[in-house]
Protein backbone atom coordinates (compact mmCIF):
# COMPACT_ATOMS: atom_id res chain seq x y z
CA UNK A 1 0.00 0.00 0.00
CA UNK A 2 1.47 3.37 -1.02
CA UNK A 3 1.66 6.29 1.35
CA UNK A 4 -1.12 8.14 -0.48
CA UNK A 5 -3.42 5.11 -0.24
CA UNK A 6 -2.66 4.74 3.48
CA UNK A 7 -3.45 8.41 4.10
CA UNK A 8 -6.73 8.13 2.17
CA UNK A 9 -7.69 5.09 4.25
CA UNK A 10 -6.86 7.00 7.45
CA UNK A 11 -8.91 10.00 6.26
CA UNK A 12 -11.92 7.70 5.92
CA UNK A 13 -11.31 6.32 9.41
CA UNK A 14 -10.97 9.84 10.87
CA UNK A 15 -14.22 10.89 9.16
CA UNK A 16 -16.08 7.95 10.66
CA UNK A 17 -14.60 8.68 14.10
CA UNK A 18 -15.40 12.41 13.73
CA UNK A 19 -11.81 13.25 14.67
CA UNK A 20 -11.61 16.80 13.27
CA UNK A 21 -7.97 17.54 14.20
CA UNK A 22 -6.67 14.34 12.64
CA UNK A 23 -8.91 14.75 9.61
CA UNK A 24 -7.74 18.30 8.83
CA UNK A 25 -4.07 17.30 9.18
CA UNK A 26 -4.48 14.26 6.94
CA UNK A 27 -6.30 16.32 4.33
CA UNK A 28 -3.50 18.88 4.41
CA UNK A 29 -0.91 16.10 3.89
CA UNK A 30 -2.93 14.56 1.06
CA UNK A 31 -3.24 17.96 -0.63
CA UNK A 32 0.52 18.56 -0.41
CA UNK A 33 1.20 15.13 -1.93
CA UNK A 34 -1.39 15.69 -4.68
CA UNK A 35 0.03 19.14 -5.53
CA UNK A 36 3.50 17.69 -6.06
CA UNK A 37 2.04 14.85 -8.11
CA UNK A 38 0.26 17.37 -10.35
CA UNK A 39 3.41 19.50 -10.61
CA UNK A 40 5.49 16.45 -11.54
CA UNK A 41 2.77 15.11 -13.87
CA UNK A 42 3.45 11.56 -12.67
CA UNK A 43 2.71 9.45 -9.61
CA UNK A 44 5.05 9.99 -6.65
CA UNK A 45 7.35 7.25 -5.45
CA UNK A 46 7.87 6.63 -1.73
CA UNK A 47 11.06 8.68 -1.58
CA UNK A 48 9.32 11.74 -3.03
CA UNK A 49 6.38 11.28 -0.68
CA UNK A 50 8.75 11.10 2.29
CA UNK A 51 10.40 14.31 1.08
CA UNK A 52 7.03 16.10 1.06
CA UNK A 53 6.34 14.90 4.60
CA UNK A 54 9.79 16.07 5.73
CA UNK A 55 9.06 19.51 4.31
CA UNK A 56 5.70 19.64 6.10
CA UNK A 57 7.34 18.65 9.40
CA UNK A 58 10.03 21.28 8.95
CA UNK A 59 7.38 23.95 8.25
CA UNK A 60 5.45 22.92 11.37
CA UNK A 61 8.60 23.11 13.53
CA UNK A 62 9.25 26.65 12.30
CA UNK A 63 5.62 27.56 13.01
CA UNK A 64 5.83 26.18 16.55
CA UNK A 65 8.90 28.30 17.15
CA UNK A 66 7.20 31.44 15.81
CA UNK A 67 3.95 30.86 17.71
CA UNK A 68 5.86 30.27 20.93
CA UNK A 69 7.80 33.52 20.44
CA UNK A 70 4.54 35.33 19.73
CA UNK A 71 2.85 34.00 22.85
CA UNK A 72 0.30 31.87 20.96
CA UNK A 73 0.73 28.62 22.87
CA UNK A 74 -2.57 27.09 21.68
CA UNK A 75 -1.47 27.48 18.05
CA UNK A 76 1.98 26.07 18.88
CA UNK A 77 0.31 23.03 20.51
CA UNK A 78 -1.86 22.50 17.42
CA UNK A 79 1.20 22.56 15.15
CA UNK A 80 3.08 20.19 17.50
CA UNK A 81 0.16 17.75 17.33
CA UNK A 82 0.30 17.92 13.53
CA UNK A 83 4.04 17.14 13.62
CA UNK A 84 3.36 14.06 15.76
CA UNK A 85 0.70 12.81 13.35
CA UNK A 86 2.80 13.40 10.21
CA UNK A 87 5.81 11.64 11.78
CA UNK A 88 3.77 8.43 12.09
CA UNK A 89 4.00 8.14 8.27
CA UNK A 90 7.78 8.68 8.22
CA UNK A 91 10.49 6.07 8.71
CA UNK A 92 12.03 5.90 12.17
CA UNK A 93 14.27 8.87 12.93
CA UNK A 94 17.86 8.13 13.86
CA UNK A 95 18.92 8.94 17.40
CA UNK A 96 21.86 11.18 18.22
CA UNK A 97 24.07 8.21 19.11
CA UNK A 98 23.36 6.58 15.72
CA UNK A 99 24.14 9.86 13.94
CA UNK A 100 27.46 10.31 15.76
CA UNK A 101 28.40 6.68 15.01
CA UNK A 102 27.56 7.15 11.32
CA UNK A 103 29.57 10.39 11.13
CA UNK A 104 32.57 8.71 12.80
CA UNK A 105 32.37 5.84 10.30
CA UNK A 106 32.29 8.27 7.34
CA UNK A 107 35.27 10.19 8.73
CA UNK A 108 37.17 6.91 9.23
CA UNK A 109 36.44 5.88 5.62
CA UNK A 110 37.69 9.21 4.30
CA UNK A 111 41.01 8.95 6.11
CA UNK A 112 41.69 12.10 8.07
CA UNK A 113 39.56 14.95 6.68
CA UNK A 114 40.08 18.48 8.00
CA UNK A 115 37.52 21.14 8.82
CA UNK A 116 37.83 22.34 5.21
CA UNK A 117 36.38 19.00 4.08
CA UNK A 118 33.18 19.47 6.08
CA UNK A 119 30.99 19.72 2.95
CA UNK A 120 32.31 16.42 1.60
CA UNK A 121 31.90 14.72 4.98
CA UNK A 122 28.30 16.04 5.25
CA UNK A 123 27.49 14.84 1.73
CA UNK A 124 28.88 11.36 2.42
CA UNK A 125 27.18 11.13 5.84
CA UNK A 126 23.77 12.18 4.47
CA UNK A 127 24.14 9.68 1.58
CA UNK A 128 25.01 6.95 4.08
CA UNK A 129 21.92 7.66 6.22
CA UNK A 130 19.69 7.84 3.13
CA UNK A 131 21.04 4.50 1.87
CA UNK A 132 20.29 2.95 5.25
CA UNK A 133 16.73 4.30 5.08
CA UNK A 134 17.22 6.40 8.19
CA UNK A 135 15.61 9.79 8.64
CA UNK A 136 18.03 12.36 10.07
CA UNK A 137 17.93 16.08 10.81
CA UNK A 138 20.60 17.86 8.78
CA UNK A 139 21.32 20.27 11.64
CA UNK A 140 22.14 17.43 14.04
CA UNK A 141 24.39 15.78 11.44
CA UNK A 142 26.13 19.10 10.78
CA UNK A 143 26.79 19.63 14.50
CA UNK A 144 28.13 16.07 14.85
CA UNK A 145 30.46 16.56 11.85
CA UNK A 146 31.75 19.88 13.25
CA UNK A 147 32.36 18.31 16.64
CA UNK A 148 34.20 15.29 15.20
CA UNK A 149 36.33 17.34 12.81
CA UNK A 150 37.21 19.86 15.54
CA UNK A 151 38.37 16.96 17.74
CA UNK A 152 40.98 15.91 15.16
Amino acid sequence: MTLTEQIQKDITTAMKARDEARLSTLRMVKTALKNLEIEKMAPLDDKESQQVLSTLIKQRKESVEQFTKGGRQEMADKEAAEITLIETYMPKAAGEAEIVAGVKAVIAEMGSPTTKDMGTVMKNAMARFAAAGMRVDGKVVSEAVKKELAGK
